[in-house]
C-alpha cells in the first residue's frame, strides 16, 4: 500500500466529500485528516503482514 503524499490526502478528502455530497467544514478538516492518516497507517500494517501460503480463514468467528 503506497503512502499518499500530504497534498494527496487533502485532495482525497475533497474528492470523497464531493462524491458523497458530504461537506466537511474547514474547522473539522484537521481531525478528518488525522483520522485518515491513522487509518492508512493501520491499513498498511495489515497489508504488509506476511501470511504463509497454507493459511486459511477461520471457519467460525466469535467475539
Amino acid at each position: 500500500m503506497a503512502e499518499p503524499q500530504d497534498n494527496h490526502i487533502d485532495d482525497y478528502i475533497e474528492a470523497v466529500s464531493k462524491a458523497l455530497a458530504l461537506p466537511v467544514e474547514e474547522a473539522l478538516r484537521p481531525a478528518v485528516r488525522a483520522n485518515l492518516e491513522v487509518s492508512l497507517r493501520l491499513g498498511r500494517l495489515v497489508d504488509e503482514f506476511a501470511l504463509p501460503d497454507e493459511t486459511e480463514p477461520a471457519p467460525i468467528f466469535t467475539a
